[in-house]
């Protein structure tokens, strides 16, 4: 397991730090195989920390000045979500800093906290969405920053949704005021429009002009829903969809199922569709037909929350995909896959 390493300040980064990997490479679809690295889990709870000292998981991912960035969900003992901040200069071994970057300050994020970044960076700017949790309701959020310690939060995206959610026994039920899980794209479409998917049994579309306020589309008009008997309980984009060489999109979404075949009763794992962003209407063009990632792994399989493998981040650096995922909601690993 790699070191523990803490520090009070976290590296400069600013508008104007450089984006990405040197020798980045366009991927095809899919990409993988992904291999589980030897080192998992690479991020642990330290009670040292009261922010992180029961659970940590689930980590969004950027690649900014030569490193890569982690933006991570930590859990007291309370069970109270902050989210943390780690970097590091292999990917593997990190850094982090010892006091939570974005905490439960609002009435709606009070009791459960502030879970689950995802991020992208468009001019410069980071927009993290994230779940405001009070224990009760869980509200899509949104939040921005240049130098991943100082973030602006935005109120609630739609706090009068209601949300589609698959029980376990596989019935269907109405949760009023839902809302979760959100992956933007990195460009605008050929409209001038930037396009978010979200949602959590169902992937949903949103829209926006300035990246802040957005509208979504109604349920009806849904982009995806699980198809796969392991995907037919729960489907939940992962991070920032990655352009194809092609010009397609690869979106790494995660899934839950209601059991069956090898798949356990609410057992998750994390899949790929392929998007032409263009003509979203169509819905995906391709998927997977068995997950990229499974659970396999010990701590994957009993944790906070058992059979689960969660992906909210994943980069490319020094020649490898790095997909960072949550192992039985309680620590983080990650898998690496060749960049070709």
């Amino acid at each position: 397991m790699p070191s523990t390493l803490y520090s009070a300040t976290a590296p400069s980064i600013t508008q104007e730090s450089v984006e990405g990997d040197t020798n980045y490479v366009a991927p095809t679809f899919p990409i993988g195989p992904f291999v589980k690295h030897a080192s998992n889990p690479i991020l642990t709870p330290n009670p040292k920390y009261d922010f992180e000292s029961s659970y940590l998981y689930n980590a969004a991912a950027l690649v900014l000045g030569g490193r890569v960035f982690l933006l991570y969900r930590a859990q007291n003992e309370a069970k109270v979500s902050t989210i943390g901040l780690a970097w590091s200069d292999d990917g593997i071994h990190f850094t982090r800093l010892d006091h939570p970057v974005l905490t439960p300050t609002e009435v709606y994020e009070q009791g459960g906290g502030v879970e689950d970044p995802r991020v992208v960076r468009i001019d410069g700017v980071v927009y993290m969405t994230y779940t405001a949790y009070d224990t009760e309701t869980a509200r899509l959020c949104l939040a921005t920053s240049t130098d991943l310690v100082h973030w602006k939060k935005f109120p609630p995206l739609w706090p009068d949704w209601d949300e589609v959610e698959v029980k376990l026994s596989g019935r269907h039920a109405i949760r009023r005021g839902f809302t979760k899980a959100a992956s933007i794209f990195p460009v605008a479409d050929s409209r001038g429009k930037y396009n978010m998917l979200w949602g959590e049994s169902f992937v949903y579309r949103a829209e926006s002009t300035d990246l802040v306020n957005w509208k979504t589309r109604p349920f009806e008009d849904w982009f995806a829903t699980g198809v796969h008997l392991w995907e037919n309980r729960l489907l939940e984009p992962g991070p920032s969809p990655v352009q194809t060489k092609d010009g397609k999109w690869i979106l790494i979404y995660n899934s839950a199922t209601t059991g069956g075949d090898r798949f356990r009763n609410n057992q998750y794992s994390i899949g790929q569709m392929l998007i032409d962003y263009e003509n979203l209407d169509q819905g995906p063009l391709a998927r997977l037909e068995q997950p990229c990632l499974e659970v396999d792994q010990h701590n994957e399989k009993s944790g906070q929350v058992d059979q689960v493998v969660f992906c909210e981040g994943m980069v490319q650096f020094k020649g490898r995909w790095l997909l960072y995922f949550g192992q039985g909601d309680s620590e983080l690993g990650v898998a690496t896959a060749d960049a070709v």
